[in-house]
């Protein structure tokens, strides 16, 4: 794949970009998981799937990998294989994520798998602990789902502590979720503190049936952001002609590639967009999402996928309702 520059950070990345959200712990929202994964998600089985897709992807060109502080042990697991591969992966760019932390003890059955912290203290820690496993080779840290009401966008010495992170040569960005993605997206361009902005990328939910961020991720690279789209199969459901619109599944088939991979050629599509995250748990599901780099929509086609849009609070209304398995 061809490196691009990650807005003005510097950073090289790649169109597709590897998320390890579903790999990093044995319980999350996207379909198909007992067929993805099976029973046998102990530490040890999820450490081996998660070493060998990074192999993969990898081998496949990919070369940003993301992760988070409450993706249960994905951090340690991408840490292991940055240590065991060594140089051989010096190109590889990886960003992680502080906010939430992992409460979910490696169980199915949990009530609560995540907790929300955005305080300086949470960063406080949780900066600590990825440099820890991860060391020089973090270098994008972003707040994990910003949003107006967490505050943490008003927060100056949450802000502060950002903007150091940036003097230590660690890029900063932010995450967004939930129907008001473009008005935290435009509330993130504004901040200032001591007239410094401390963000430089943004990562987004943006598929063909929730784009409603599309014109705030656009405004976002016109400022020289870094923008990361994430959830671009919306959890899986656009991953299968079973789940997929009709749309999605009847251009996949004029492609020749699976629902995924069109998918994720539609975001690739975006102007704006700088990588697109595949959320992979199987070596098969990565090959055919990389497929995507080889789909060019022309406008037609970009115009019917448009029609499959929902409308965002129907989008995330239903997202909610989704069971952690």
């Amino acid at each position: 794949m061809d490196l691009r520059l990650l807005g003005r950070t510097g950073l090289a990345v790649t169109p597709i970009g590897l998320g390890l959200a579903a790999i990093g712990r044995p319980a999350y929202i996207t379909s198909g998981r007992a067929d993805d994964l099976g029973a046998d998600r102990d530490v040890d089985a999820l450490r081996r799937r998660s070493h060998d897709l990074l192999d993969a992807a990898y081998a496949a060109g990919i070369r940003y990998v993301d992760a988070a502080r409450s993706y249960g042990l994905a951090e340690s697991f991408l840490g292991t294989w940055l240590a065991a591969r060594g140089p051989a992966v010096a190109d590889l760019t990886v960003g992680s994520k502080w906010g939430y932390r992992y409460v979910g003890e490696w169980r199915l059955d949990a009530s609560v798998h995540e907790i929300k912290d955005h305080s300086a203290a949470a960063l406080d820690a949780q900066i600590a602990e990825s440099r820890a496993i991860l060391g020089p080779r973090l270098a994008l840290y972003q707040v994990h789902s910003a949003t107006l009401d967490s505050g943490v966008l008003d927060n100056a010495a949450v802000l502060r502590r950002l903007i150091g992170l940036q003097a230590d040569g660690i890029a900063v960005g932010l995450t967004v979720s939930g129907p008001a993605q473009a008005a935290t997206i435009r509330r993130a361009l504004e901040v200032r503190v001591d007239d410094v902005n401390p963000f430089g990328v943004v990562q987004a939910t943006w598929n063909v049936l929730e784009p409603s961020a599309g014109p705030a991720l656009a405004e976002a690279a016109a400022a020289g952001w870094g923008v990361i789209v994430k959830e671009a199969l919306a959890n899986g459901r656009l991953a299968t002609v079973g789940e997929a619109p009709p749309a999605v599944a009847r251009l996949a088939r004029r492609h020749g590639v699976t629902p995924d991979a069109l998918a994720i050629a539609a975001a690739l599509a975006q102007p704006w967009a700088t990588v697109v995250l595949s959320g992979a748990a199987t070596l098969a599901q990565l090959a055919a999402n990389v497929r995507a780099v080889d789909v060019a929509l022309d406008a037609e086609e970009a115009e019917e996928l448009a029609a499959s849009a929902e409308q965002a609070d129907a989008y995330w209304a239903a997202r909610s309702t989704r069971a952690w398995a």
